[in-house]
């Protein structure tokens, strides 16, 4: 099983490779760049002066970067290079920790994702944590009372959650308890409070998870049928195999024979998804940050996106490919813990 695992750990190495390599190669066949997106601010703020000079509204203001200053960006973004040359430039900086600079916020991009990423794990970790423990429990009930009204009620309201975006649910429930609405219990959005560092720490405590309610309802709405049909699967199959029987023909209690034998192995289908579920602890959902007005990583991708900020599109794009491919792992490892007869070759 060591072997296993080892042979793993490298794999990921031209697993990354190939990734990484292919959202850069796209980064640099789609039109426009930091360099055009320069020279398009540069000619807004010069038609801008020109309209606020008096007497020149209709007149645009033509902007040329110097040759010699579009040289220095070019050879500065590797843009002089093939782009599989400047892939091998760019590897060998991550490589030494530097994932370069954001042309945007003019700050290095470790400086720029690190200033976002603890509300983005703030967030992702509630509603992972919320959602594992809400749904293991009700999926275990829901199979136990299969069939029954709760089982219907309950499954009725999942589904309704799943069939949601929950940028739609975000929208949703800003209107019926963001403030200045009918019910004005929580704020429009925002991570914290104005006057956060006037309020003592219990008052912080309160004004957190009063920003924290609407927003990690709305990110963990959607995976919650998920995890729940899964779990309530997973379970009512074994526990209409052999040995659940057996146990029970033995004389087990119910509570032992469902919480013990065969909760155990229905809990390996759950482990799957741990991997990605990890990565999402980063990602976010950039929709959901957008209702809210939470900067958070998924925002912050998205924005760099439409701002051809590829320095930080690779930034958060390797912290994510990281995430995900050390979670499958740690799925692969869970698996044993959960069920010992499991063994790697």
């Amino acid at each position: 099983m060591t072997s296993y695992f080892a042979r793993r750990f490298l794999l990921l190495i031209p697993t990354f490779i190939g990734v990484t390599f292919l959202v850069f190669t796209i980064t640099r066949f789609v039109p426009g760049g930091p360099i055009e997106q320069m020279l398009v601010e540069m000619q807004a703020g010069a038609a801008g002066e020109g309209g606020g000079g008096g007497g020149g509204g209709g007149m645009t203001t033509s902007v040329e970067m110097p040759p010699a200053v579009l040289d220095a960006l070019k050879k500065h973004y590797h843009f002089d290079r093939p782009f599989y040359v400047a892939y091998v430039y760019w590897l060998g900086d991550l490589l030494s920790g530097d994932l370069g600079k954001s042309y945007k916020f003019n700050q290095p991009v470790l400086e720029v994702i690190s200033s976002r990423f603890p509300v983005s794990i703030y967030f992702g970790l509630i509603g992972f944590l919320l959602g594992y423990t809400v749904c293991i429990p009700l999926g275990i009930a829901k199979a136990i009372r299969h069939g029954t009204p709760f089982d219907f009620v309950s499954s009725a309201i999942v589904f309704m959650g799943y069939a949601i975006p929950g940028w739609a649910l975000g929208v949703l429930l800003l209107v019926l308890f963001g403030g200045g609405s009918f019910w004005d219990v929580f704020p429009l959005g925002g991570f914290r409070s104005g006057d956060w560092d006037t309020l003592s720490w219990p008052e912080r405590v309160l004004d957190q998870l009063h920003h924290t309610f609407l927003p990690v309802l709305s990110y963990a709405a959607g995976s919650f049928a998920t995890l729940t049909v899964l779990m309530k699967n997973s379970l009512m199959e074994n526990l209409g195999q052999d040995y659940v029987r057996t146990a029970f023909a033995k004389g087990l209690s119910e509570r032992r024979v469902i919480l013990v034998h065969a909760l155990r192995n229905s809990l390996i289908p759950i482990c799957t998804g741990l991997g990605h579920a990890i990565g999402l602890l980063m990602a976010g959902s950039f929709l959901v940050e957008r209702v809210f007005n939470i900067d958070g990583i998924g925002y912050l991708g998205y924005r760099s996106i439409i701002d051809r900020d590829y320095a930080v599109v690779m930034g958060i794009y390797v912290i994510n490919t990281l995430l995900i491919l050390v979670g499958n792992i740690l799925s692969d490892v869970l698996y044993v813990l959960v069920d010992p007869r499991i063994r790697f070759s």
